[in-house]
C-alpha cells in the first residue's frame, strides 16, 4: 500500500508533523463529513432525527465495533468514557461476597481509581519485574475465590507494551472472577479479538488511535454475562421500554444495552463513524504492519542518536506508543513544537505515537530535533 495516499485525508498533517495520536487520533475528512451529516440533520430534522437517522447511526457503530473486536452487536455497549464504563460495571458486583479487585501497577490510574473509592473493596496491585509489563502469571497467582474483578491495559500507557492476557483470563475464569481489558490504547492500531484475549468486558473507544474524537467509549461484555450482571448505576438507555416513559417500573434491556446511560454524544458518533470508515477500509491488521515498521525504524534512529527508550524487549510485544526518556519533557515538548513537531510527555519521558499517516522522514526529524534539546 502506497501509505502517503492517506496523507491528504487529514489536514492537521499539511499544517505540522503531528506523532501522538495516542493522545489524540488526527480528525479526517471522512469525520468532517459525517458531522456535516449530523449538523445537516440536525437543521432540517430537529428532534425527529432522533427517529429519521440517529438511533440507526448508534446501531450502525455498535456493529462496526463489533465486528472490528470479534463480537456481536449485542455484546456492545455505549458510554461517554472509560471512567463511565468502569463505573457501570463495577456497580453489578456484590463485594460482600468477593471483595477483591486485581489491577497491575503501570495501568492507567482511571482502572485503579474507580476501586479506589469503594471502602468495600480491597485493591490488589500487581508490580511489574521489568518496569514494562506485567508478568500474567503473576496476576493469574493472585486469583482466587475472594476475586471478584481483575482489570488490566491491553496496551500499557506507561510503556507501550502490548500485555499477554490469556492467562490471567484462564484464571479468572477458573476462580469465578470477571476479567475487563482496558482497550483504550490499543483499539485501532493493534488487533483484538475478544475470544483470543479471553476477555469477560473490554472497554475503547475513539479518542486515540480509532481516529475519532473525544467524549465516548465502547463497552463490550461476553453474553454469558449479560444477564447475570444487573448495574446499580443506570439510566434512560439501558432501560427495556426506553421509549415509554414510565418512572414507575424498570427492566433492564437483554443486551449489552443494559450498561448505557443517558444520551450519546452525537457529534463524537458521527467523528467515530468517519475515523471507523478508514480503520475498516485499511483493516487494524495492515496498521499494526505500518505501525511496527514506523516505530523499528524510529527505534533504530534512537539507538543511532544515543537516545533510550522503555518499552518491550521484543518487536512483536511493541506498539506504536514510545517512551523516551528525558530530564526534563516539558521543555523537550515544547522545543519540538517550536519546530513544527507535536509529541506530548509523561513523567520523566518524552512520548512519541506514529500511526499509519506518518512518514519515516517525519521520525528523522523528530530524531534530530529531540537528540538537540538534551545537550
Amino acid at each position: 500500500m502506497d501509505w502517503t495516499q492517506w496523507r491528504d485525508e487529514f489536514p492537521i498533517l499539511g499544517r505540522t508533523t503531528y506523532l501522538n495520536s495516542c493522545s489524540l487520533g488526527a480528525l479526517s475528512h471522512r469525520a468532517l463529513g459525517r458531522l456535516d451529516t449530523f449538523h445537516e440533520e440536525w437543521h432540517t430534522y430537529g428532534a425527529s432525527a432522533w427517529y429519521e437517522t440517529w438511533l440507526g447511526r448508534l446501531a450502525e457503530l455498535r456493529v462496526r465495533v463489533g465486528h472490528m473486536i470479534g463480537a456481536t452487536e449485542s455484546e456492545i455497549a455505549l458510554a461517554a468514557s472509560t471512567s463511565a464504563a468502569l463505573s457501570v460495571l463495577g456497580s453489578a458486583f456484590d463485594y460482600a461476597k468477593r471483595n477483591r479487585v486485581i489491577v497491575a501497577e503501570l495501568d492507567f490510574p482511571t482502572v485503579a481509581y474507580q476501586w479506589m473509592v469503594r471502602p468495600d473493596v480491597e485493591l490488589i496491585r500487581i508490580p511489574s519485574d521489568d518496569g514494562v509489563s506485567i508478568d500474567p502469571e503473576r496476576v493469574a497467582d493472585a486469583i482466587d475465590e475472594r476475586t471478584a474483578v481483575v482489570s488490566i491495559s491491553h496496551v500499557f500507557f506507561t510503556t507501550g507494551a502490548i500485555q499477554e492476557t490469556r492467562p490471567i483470563a484462564d484464571a479468572a475464569r477458573r476462580h469465578g472472577a470477571f476479567f475487563i481489558i482496558d482497550a483504550y490504547q490499543s483499539a485501532g492500531q493493534v488487533p483484538i479479538d475478544v475470544g483470543a484475549l479471553g476477555a469477560d468486558a473490554l472497554v475503547t473507544g475513539p479518542l486515540k488511535w480509532l481516529l475519532g474524537g473525544p467524549g465516548l467509549a465502547y463497552v463490550y461484555v461476553r453474553d454469558e454475562w449479560l444477564h447475570e450482571l444487573s448495574p446499580t448505576i443506570t439510566g434512560w438507555f439501558a432501560a427495556r421500554d426506553q421509549f415509554d416513559f414510565d418512572i414507575h417500573t424498570f427492566e433492564f434491556r437483554d443486551d449489552a444495552r443494559r450498561f448505557e446511560l443517558g444520551t450519546p454524544a452525537l457529534p463524537t458518533v458521527h467523528s467515530a463513524l468517519g475515523g471507523q470508515d478508514i480503520i475498516d477500509e485499511i483493516g487494524v491488521v495492515p496498521i499494526r504492519e505500518r505501525n511496527s515498521d514506523l516505530t523499528e525504524h524510529l527505534l533504530v534512529r534512537l539507538d543511532a542518536s544515543g537516545l533510550r527508550f522503555r518499552g518491550a524487549s521484543e518487536a512483536r510485544a511493541r506498539s506504536a506508543l514510545v517512551m523516551i526518556p528525558h530530564d526534563d519533557p516539558v521543555r523537550a515538548v515544547r522545543q519540538l513544537a517550536e519546530n513544527g513537531i507535536i509529541v506530548d510527555s509523561r513523567p520523566g519521558y518524552v512520548r512519541v505515537s506514529p500511526h499509519f499517516y506518518n512518514t519515516h522522514d517525519e521520525l528523522d526529524r523528530f530524531v534530530d530535533v529531540l537528540a538537540g534539546t538534551a545537550s
